[in-house]
């Protein structure tokens, strides 16, 4: 509200509330850095895992960032900026989420003891700016290279990925798993490597163990086959893939036939299934021996299909369909009449499985597939999720390492490094810049610090000694959080892809600069329930 000749104006609704300056700015700072401190216990393989329980009572257990950050049901706006930062970084490179958002919350807090000393938030956010351009560019000097028939490098990278992760015994298999999925769908466009995460299909069926997951050579399709006449086992399979209705298509609008004489209503049952007929014969002489179709089955071509000896699955998911494609070499056909023996996909074998009460169509030993299945199994579904998360993040890890093939320590190591190259450089920039560069710098320096703190070392006595190993034998040094000392992590395998680190330093960085510019925050009135019920049923107070 503002007055003007002594009237008051109204700008804003009744119920609005905003706060500004000094105030708004605190408000958010702290918004976030609670953000950060919920899922910093969970850095590193001895981080500590959460327990979400929903408003209708589902229970997830996680130490996954990304899980914990989008199954928390957060108000605030800037703390919502901070859960974006952490879904940007599972959507583009699968890992490093909870480096992301522990560095953001710090960036935010040492920005905050800038701006009480007279600095303002731009300068902050230049001098920020400055040491990510320094840290990003020493990022590429230290990396090293790695090759897609190096599995042994690559199995360390999967292996320090899933360190954190609630596998056990089994981390050895999940990796295996993942490096073999990507490896089998990865293609050369315009000269780069690229693998494509929708090729890679994972299935969760409880029972059994995770050491019991498997990888299929094919596409799984959560589906029986339609018909109990119909051979549950096709080798040497010719796959038909039809998206088109093996039925005869009903009018769009209501019509009437009229049949005066009963003979005439044998011969018109008779055509009906004449047409079906005629359907499964085309798809018989091209010699297909199994059908997959996007759309319905009719009961009588359900048992003239049987009667050829096809194994026929109907109502397929239009993204298994494209999957089927890509694994079998078939082409996906919408008319019948342009079925070719061309168009026929290939598999060493199709067969329908019972797993627990479920019944599923395995198409497997397809001989270059570029889609392929993974079956997960676990004896607990809190088990199977948390696997089925973590094999997200190693699939992920793999393809971004095809992004760029180059990876750099693990352990704190590299943050410790890119700290020290900040301090070096920062003298170089006199004025209140440097200060916040000094700042960036220290803020790096809180990952190896929290796997310490998280596995019960004493963090400065960790922090001083993993200085003077950096100065005098090099930048591979970080936190052994099993021995409790500093150790070299090339030697330990102990690595993570470039591309990991990159995405957090620039999400934490950008997150950071957004929330340091808002000055003023203007939140309207929550409506209330039953205001909302009124709206939808257009009701009025004065009826």
């Amino acid at each position: 509200m503002a007055q003007l000749g002594g009237q008051p104006v109204i700008i804003l609704k009744e119920g609005t509330t905003r706060t500004k300056g000094r105030a708004a700015q605190k408000n958010n700072i702290a918004a976030a850095k609670i953000i950060a401190e919920i899922v910093k216990t969970t850095l590193g393989p001895k981080g500590m895992d959460k327990i979400l329980v929903d408003s209708i009572g589902d229970v997830i257990v996680t130490n996954d960032g990304a899980t914990i950050l989008e199954k928390m049901d957060v108000e605030h706006p800037a703390a919502k900026m901070i859960v974006e930062v952490a879904k940007t970084q599972d959507n583009t490179v699968g890992d490093g989420t909870t480096t992301a958002v522990v560095l953001a919350g710090e960036l935010l807090k040492h920005a905050e003891d800038l701006v009480e000393q007279k600095i303002h938030p731009s300068t902050v956010i230049s001098g920020y700016k400055k040491a990510l351009d320094i840290a990003l560019e020493e990022l590429k000097k230290l990396g090293r290279p790695v090759k897609l028939e190096d599995r042994a490098t690559l199995k360390k990278i999967i292996m320090t990925a899933l360190g954190s992760k609630s596998l056990g015994f089994a981390t050895d298999h999940i990796a295996d798993l993942a490096i073999d999925a990507v490896l089998k769908v990865v293609e050369e466009r315009d000269g780069k490597l690229v693998a494509d995460k929708d090729s890679i299909q994972i299935i969760k069926k409880m029972g059994k163990s995770l050491l019991e997951s498997q990888l299929v050579h094919g596409v799984i399709v959560d589906k029986e086959v339609v018909h109990p006449a119909m051979p549950k086992r096709v080798v040497n399979a010719k796959i038909a893939l039809i998206n088109a209705p093996f039925e005869i298509e009903k009018t769009e609008f209501s019509a009437e036939i009229r049949i005066r004489d009963p003979l005439k209503i044998k011969e018109f049952l008779d055509e009906e299934t004449r047409i079906l007929k005629e359907m499964v014969d085309k798809v018989a002489a091209v010699g297909a021996n199994v059908v997959f179709c996007q759309k319905g089955i009719d009961d009588i071509a359900q048992f003239f299909l049987a009667k050829a000896g096809i194994l026929a699955v109907r109502r397929v998911k239009a993204s298994d369909m494209e999957k089927l494609a890509k694994a079998t070499g078939g082409r996906i056909v919408t008319n019948f009449e342009d079925l070719t023996e061309k168009d026929l996909g290939r598999a060493g074998l199709v067969e329908e499985v019972k797993i627990g009460e479920d019944r599923m169509v395995f198409v497997q030993e397809c001989q270059n597939p570029k889609a392929v299945s993974i079956l997960l199994r676990a004896g607990l579904e809190r088990q199977l999720d948390e696997a089925e998360r973590a094999l997200n993040d190693a699939v992920m890890n793999m393809i971004t390492i095809l992004d760029n093939m180059n990876y750099v320590p693990g352990g704190g190591a590299i943050e410790e490094a890119l700290a020290l190259r900040i301090r070096k450089e920062a003298a170089k920039y006199p004025g209140r810049e440097q200060l916040a560069m000094m700042a960036f710098a220290e803020t790096l320096e809180t990952i190896p610090r929290t796997l310490a703190e998280n596995s019960g070392l004493e963090p400065v006595e960790i922090l001083t000694e993993l200085r003077s190993k950096h100065e005098k034998d090099g930048y591979g040094y970080g936190v052994d959080v099993f021995s409790g000392k500093v150790a070299d992590m090339f030697t330990l395998g102990v690595i993570e892809p470039v591309k990991v680190k990159e995405q957090a330093l620039k999400s934490s960085f950008e997150a950071t600069a957004m929330i340091l510019r808002i000055d003023d925050v203007i939140a309207a009135s929550r409506k209330k329930p039953e205001e909302k019920s009124k709206e939808k049923t257009g009701e009025s107070e004065f009826e």
